[in-house]
């Protein structure tokens, strides 16, 4: 399959305010995914509101398209976010390429950062976190916990800044070594420092009086930064992608 041009990035049909960070030369590219938008449709209806606002496959993960020029098109999604986080999402327009790239996360080989506004403040500057967590996915809907749980989850968790006023609120930086559902959502809640917004895991009358004073429901998570490396083709390439901390995360502290 060739790589595609610069006209087919340009005419990707994006989701509301959802950004292209960048591509390389083999096809694989990075997208800032704003709050509320979904990561792919999950049923008929919810094109408009997604990454792409086109036809989804869920069978083979991929969006599927025609383009302005009468072309079948199609990007392979390469990794997801909930809908209510923020931040770098991959793709790839190679579907060889899309399944390397799938291996390389289920290796742990993809190092991933994400930002979060938290209430209160962690006990130490640096943690590293490590809980057994039970994964319940029923009726399309995910739910997790720290009790009765046989799945490993791991994350390292370092503080970027302490607020100083009230409400008492502090912005961490995560970094996940395992890849869970609601990881970071379940093991912030355990440690008594809830994702402000998570509707959830979170303090919902915290998170009430929150959004009054911000002006927003959001959950302040956000995917901050996405880098590693790869073989394709008998050649080392290395891919980065950071997609910009929002202003309201900063906001508060």
């Amino acid at each position: 399959m060739s790589v595609p041009n610069e006209r087919f990035w340009a005419q990707l049909p994006l989701g509301r305010d959802v950004t292209l960070l960048s591509h390389d030369a083999n096809g694989l590219a990075a997208l800032a995914k704003p709050a509320g938008v979904l990561s792919h449709p999950n049923e008929i209806g919810d094109e408009p509101r997604s990454l792409l606002t086109v036809r989804y496959a869920l069978d083979g993960e991929f969006f599927d398209w025609t383009d302005a020029d009468g072309a079948n098109r199609r990007l392979w999604l390469l990794n997801r976010l909930d809908s209510a986080t923020s931040g770098v999402i991959l793709a790839a327009a190679d579907p060889e390429l899309a399944t390397e790239i799938r291996a390389q996360f289920k290796r742990k080989q993809v190092r991933k950062i994400y930002y979060a506004l938290v209430f209160g403040a962690p006990r130490q500057a640096l943690e590293i976190w490590r809980d057994l967590l039970a994964v319940d996915k029923r009726g399309g809907k995910i739910r997790a916990a720290t009790s009765a749980g046989h799945v490993p989850a791991e994350s390292r968790m370092s503080v970027v800044r302490a607020g100083r006023k009230e409400p008492k609120v502090s912005l961490i930086r995560l970094e996940p070594r395992t890849g869970r559902s609601h990881q970071l959502r379940v093991q912030c809640a355990k440690r008594h420092l809830p994702i402000i917004g998570d509707q959830t895991y979170g303090d919902f009358s915290r998170n009430r009086e929150f959004a009054k004073l911000a002006g927003t429901k959001r959950l302040f998570l956000h995917s901050l930064e996405t880098h590693f490396d790869y073989t394709w083709r008998e050649r080392e390439w290395k891919f980065a992608a950071k997609a910009p901390l929002p202003d309201a995360f900063e906001k508060f502290l």
